[in-house]
C-alpha cells in the first residue's frame, strides 16, 4: 500500500483528542505515507466521501458504529480497502473483523502486512449493514439507550415508556426466499461474518423470528441467550434468507450495526455477497 488515509471523529466514544497524533506516528513507524483528518462531527460525512473518492489504498476509520458502517457503504466492493477500527462504544463490525484488539493494536496490524478480504453483508430498504440487522420493537430500546449515553435522562425515560407500550402490540409480516408470510414481534439477519450457524463464505443471511407472547417468554428468552442458546427457545424460529419483505402497521424501527434507524411501513431484504473490501491483519 502506498498511501492510507485515516478518518478520526476525535468526540466518539473512545476515541479521544490525541488519537490523531498517535494514528500519525503509526503511520511513520511503519514507513507509510498518508495524512490523518479529524474533522467536527458535523463535517464527518463530507470528509468519508472526499476521501474515499481521492481512492487511496485504503481508508482507516476511527469512529463510532454508524460511521464504520458508512464507510463501508460508501466505498462498496470496487473502492478502497476499509479499516473499521474501533473508536465507539459497541464497536460491532470492528470486533468482528479484529477482535479484541484496540484501536492502537487493530490499526499496527493492519500495517504490518494486512490484507485484503472481501466482506459479504445484507441490505434492508436500500441500507446496507455487516454485522446484524433488527427489526421491530425491540430497536426502539436503542433510542433511549443512545439519549442515556448523552445524559439526556428525560428523553431516554420517554423512549424507555414508548418502547414498553410498542412491546407486542406492533408485530411484524414477512417473507423470506418466497416462504410463506410469518409474524413475529422482531426479526434479526445476522451476517455471515458473526453467523455461528453460517460458514463465513455461505451466501446468505441467518434470520431469526422472535416472537414472545408473554413477560416470561422474554424472560425464558434472555436466559436462554446468556446462556448462548437462543436458536434453541421455542420463541425464536431461524432460516437463512437471501431475499425478503417486512411489513408493518406503522414506520419500521431497526437497528443497522448498532445504529439506529427507521424504515418506511414495508422494506426488501436482501444479502450482497460481495458489500466491501476490508483491511485485515494477515492470516
Amino acid at each position: 500500500m502506498k498511501r492510507i488515509e485515516v478518518v478520526a471523529n476525535v468526540a466518539s466514544g473512545s476515541v479521544g483528542a490525541d488519537a490523531p497524533a498517535a494514528a500519525e506516528r503509526l503511520l511513520a513507524q511503519y514507513g507509510v505515507s498518508g495524512a490523518v483528518h479529524a474533522p467536527q462531527p458535523s463535517e464527518l460525512t463530507d470528509c468519508l466521501r472526499t476521501v474515499i473518492d481521492g481512492a487511496p489504498d485504503a481508508v482507516l476509520v476511527l469512529a463510532g458504529d454508524g460511521t464504520a458502517r458508512a464507510a463501508a457503504e460508501m466505498a462498496g466492493p470496487d473502492g478502497p480497502l476499509i479499516a473499521a477500527l474501533p473508536g465507539g462504544t459497541m464497536n460491532m463490525l470492528p470486533r468482528a473483523l479484529y477482535g479484541d484488539r484496540t484501536w492502537e493494536e487493530a490499526m499496527a496490524a493492519c500495517l504490518d502486512g494486512g490484507e485484503a478480504r472481501m466482506i459479504s453483508g445484507g441490505e434492508v430498504g436500500g441500507r446496507l449493514f455487516f454485522v446484524a440487522a433488527i427489526l421491530g420493537s425491540p430497536a426502539l430500546w436503542a433510542t433511549a439507550r443512545e439519549a442515556a449515553r448523552e445524559g439526556r435522562f428525560d428523553i431516554a425515560l420517554a423512549r424507555a415508556r414508548r418502547a414498553f407500550r410498542r412491546a407486542f402490540s406492533g408485530r411484524l409480516r414477512f417473507t423470506l426466499d418466497g416462504r410463506p408470510t410469518g409474524k413475529a414481534e422482531a426479526l434479526t439477519l445476522m451476517c455471515p461474518l458473526v453467523s455461528t450457524a453460517l460458514d463465513a463464505e455461505e451466501r446468505a443471511l441467518e434470520a431469526a423470528a422472535l416472537d414472545p407472547t408473554s413477560a416470561l417468554d422474554v424472560f425464558r428468552l434472555g436466559f436462554n441467550a446468556a446462556r448462548g442458546q437462543w436458536r434453541e427457545d421455542p420463541s425464536v424460529a431461524v432460516g437463512r434468507c437471501r431475499i425478503g419483505r417486512v411489513r408493518a402497521n406503522g414506520r419500521i424501527p431497526a437497528i443497522l450495526d448498532g445504529e439506529p434507524v427507521r424504515f418506511e411501513p414495508e422494506v426488501a431484504i436482501r444479502f450482497r455477497p460481495k458489500a466491501f473490501k476490508a483491511l485485515v491483519p494477515a492470516a
